[in-house]
């Protein structure tokens, strides 16, 4: 009986010692882990800084580190409001059947014409990004002040522009041809040909690559701006661009004057 049971303890014995092995080398392994620089990607993280203490908060990153990168697309060969060779260039990308278009376009569009493009100092193009998943009827929009500008140059594109965010409410297909035909425009033929699809998915991309993925979204001088913001916003930015000033928005229509 002694026999048997000093075989029994010598059984656990080893087995306990395992587990405390196992266990060790499980907390080894964690602690080589979790002291590694390394990033959970991979990525190896240079001239890593020490962790803060708990009283101590973590630098915030720089302006620099927070700025937007330029942005590399331009007006294209799109209708443009005000003086070509002015020092400031908004571009807005939108969408005729946006509520938040036609706010911007109502609120804020002229005081940026009074203010700025009427003294020479910025010029205003609008592009196209139709959502048409939602929006049924922003494609012939866009389409059909192209057709008006084939006919009448940039200050018939603006009226129809003009015309189209007036009538919102109203907008569908035969209300284009008809706002077209009031102003001595006949839209049907070129409408029906779709030449002018290709000029406005060319906008769509553009916007794209510029990091749009809603409207409005606006670029001043190679910086992006989004959503219908306030007069304010775009006052700051236009003054640090005449003023050559470096700015940045971080969100929320925010303007950040480096």
């Amino acid at each position: 009986m002694s026999d048997e049971t000093i075989t029994i303890k010598k059984e656990n014995l080893w087995k306990y010692s395992t587990f405390v092995l196992g266990a060790l080398v499980i907390v080894m392994a964690l602690v080589i882990f979790t002291g590694d620089n390394s990033s959970v990607t991979g990525n190896v993280v240079a001239n890593p800084q020490p962790s803060p203490s708990p009283n101590q908060q973590a630098p915030s990153p720089s302006a620099e580190q927070q700025r937007s990168p330029q942005v590399d697309v331009g007006v294209d060969d799109d209708a443009v409001l005000g003086d070509e060779n002015a020092p400031v260039t908004i571009i807005e990308f939108s969408d005729y059947q946006c509520s938040f278009c036609m706010r911007f376009w109502s609120q804020t569009l002229p005081q940026i014409k009074s203010q700025y493009i009427e003294s020479g100092k910025v010029k205003f193009s609008y592009r196209d990004l139709p959502l048409t998943s939602i929006h049924p009827f922003a494609q012939k929009a866009a389409e059909s002040t192209e057709c008006v500008r084939e006919q009448g140059g940039d200050e018939a594109f603006w009226m129809m522009h003009d015309k189209i965010f007036e009538n919102q409410a109203g907008l569908n297909d035969e209300n284009l041809r008809i706002w077209a035909q009031e102003r001595g425009y006949n839209i049907d033929t070129c409408l029906k040909s779709g030449k002018f699809r290709g000029e406005i998915q060319k906008d769509m991309q553009d916007a794209q690559r510029a990091g749009g993925r809603g409207t409005p979204y606006f670029i001043i001088n190679g910086k992006t701006l989004s959503g219908a913001c306030p007069f304010n916003a775009f006052q700051q930015a236009i003054d640090a661009e005449l003023a050559g000033k470096e700015w940045y928005s971080p969100g929320s229509c925010q303007i950040t004057v480096i």
